[in-house]
């Protein structure tokens, strides 16, 4: 009976090994297929991830730029939608153009005390205030000739008055819109005039500088009125000579129609870089630019400067003012074109109140670079005012 389990057990016992050597060999030839794969599965990571990388630092750049175009696109609109609306807005409300034509609120240089002409390098200048009507008041500058500067020292307004009757020529000297009296140009201006033997008197019109009130063309002028009133009664008979710049020369024009039909006129005008009308003014204007071939341009931007009853049209005035006439222009003025002052020329040279005296146009070449402001600098200057002035006045340094 031995025996005969011996073998059975030798065959489960054979049995077994052999099915634990299958197994193994399974076994290894799994492991073998794993690492196979895992090593298929790293080369075919390693290619790709530079592709990827590429990709995705295209879509990045790709993003980017719309993102950009998408900004760049919201301004345009945000530009085009203000660029058409600013018509309608001028339109609607007509004092914007009044401010813009005046400019009244642009104070510069800035930080200087009105109240200390000296301080500007005018040690010979004293400061008035004046009152043309009730609620308004102005602030006027009035120089000496140069020549005295050294008695003006310390002296107070009532010396500087008396000044007005000596034998010196006056000036009333109006200025163009933006800024005050002090004015970095203008002072220069005072005292070339000054050092020519001239009394230079200037202002600041309501609303302008230190001055009160409210700007209008009517007032301006009413306020030039006044000063050349109080002028005129202290200084006899001395030459009063009036002088306008830029804006200036619509309330000189206006000031002098005004004076010539009262006949009570001044001894000459003198416009600096003048224009014709303020319509034409406007649209030739370098801020008009951009709008001056927009539908309706007039519609939208010169009829509202006249129905806020701004008009400073001298062209018309020139036909009603007897007195002599200068006109100083600069060939590259680039904010009243040379052209309008040729042609304001052009139309008072032969008007009918002028025929008995001297009409002048002096240009001033574009090499010299005077632009719209410097005609001061020119030495041309004191030969070119000689004309105006009383040739018996002197100097009287004893004032």
């Amino acid at each position: 009976m031995r025996k005969r389990t011996e073998p059975v057990a030798l065959e489960h016992e054979r049995c077994a090994a052999a099915g634990s050597s299958s197994s193994g060999s399974a076994a290894a030839a799994l492991d073998a297929d794993c690492r196979l794969k895992q090593n298929l599965r790293l080369t075919g990571t390693g290619a790709a991830e530079p592709r990827c990388a590429a990709d995705a630092g295209m879509k990045r750049a790709l993003g980017r730029r719309k993102g950009l175009w998408l900004r760049l696109r919201k301004i345009l609109f945000c530009v085009l939608g203000l660029y058409i609306a600013i018509p309608f807005l001028i339109k609607l409300c007509p004092g914007i153009q009044a401010k813009l034509i005046f400019l009244n609120f642009v104070r510069v240089p800035y930080f200087i005390d009105l109240k200390k002409p000296q301080d500007q390098g005018l040690n010979h200048t004293c400061n008035y205030y004046l009152q043309p009507e009730e609620d308004v008041t102005i602030g006027v500058w009035h120089t000496v000739p140069a020549v005295w500067w050294k008695n003006a020292q310390g002296k107070d307004q009532m010396w500087y008055e008396d000044a007005l009757a000596s034998s010196h020529a006056i000036i009333l000297y109006l200025h163009g819109n933006a800024g005050t009296r002090g004015g970095d140009h203008r002072v220069e201006l005072y005292k070339v005039l000054s050092s020519l033997g001239y009394h230079v008197v200037t202002f600041d019109y309501r609303g302008w500088g230190d001055s009160v009130g409210t700007p209008s063309e009517r007032g301006m002028t009413y306020d030039a009125l006044h000063v050349f009133d109080w002028i005129k009664a202290r200084s006899g008979d001395n030459p009063v000579y009036i002088w306008g710049h830029s804006l200036g020369t619509g309330v000189a024009t206006n000031l002098v129609r005004r004076l010539c039909e009262r006949e009570t006129p001044p001894d000459a005008l003198i416009l600096e870089s003048p224009f014709t009308n303020i319509r034409e003014e406007a649209k030739s204007h370098p801020f008009s630019v951009i709008y001056r071939y927009f539908p309706g341009f007039d519609w939208f931007f010169l009829d509202p400067i006249t129905s806020s009853g701004i008009k400073f049209a001298n062209d018309e005035n020139v036909k009603h003012i007897s007195c002599p006439l200068l006109i100083l222009h600069a060939e590259d003025d680039p904010v009243v074109p040379f052209q309008l002052g040729r042609k304001l020329y052009s139309i008072a040279a032969p008007a009918r109140s002028f025929r008995d005296f001297k009409v002048q146009f002096v240009p001033f070449h574009s090499d010299l670079g005077y632009r719209h402001k410097y005609i001061y600098k020119s030495p041309e200057l004191p030969r070119i005012l000689r004309p105006q002035q009383d040739p018996g006045s002197s100097p009287d340094p004893s004032m």
